[in-house]
């Protein structure tokens, strides 16, 4: 018997973007802490905040 390739069924296009902004959130600041990535952020920001002369 042959096997029919299928595709993987779209995505839901009816998610709010709320919903997937708190999915995405804790795991992208869980790789900003490891990465160091958040001192980067406050420096640039503190840079910033020295151009604009606060």
């Amino acid at each position: 018997m042959a096997r029919i390739a299928t595709r993987p069924a779209p995505a839901r296009a009816d998610r709010h973007p709320l919903v997937a902004a708190a999915m995405v959130l804790p795991l992208a600041l869980a790789l900003a802490v490891v990465t160091g990535g958040v001192e980067a952020v406050m420096t640039q920001a503190s840079s910033v905040a020295g151009l604009l002369g606060r």
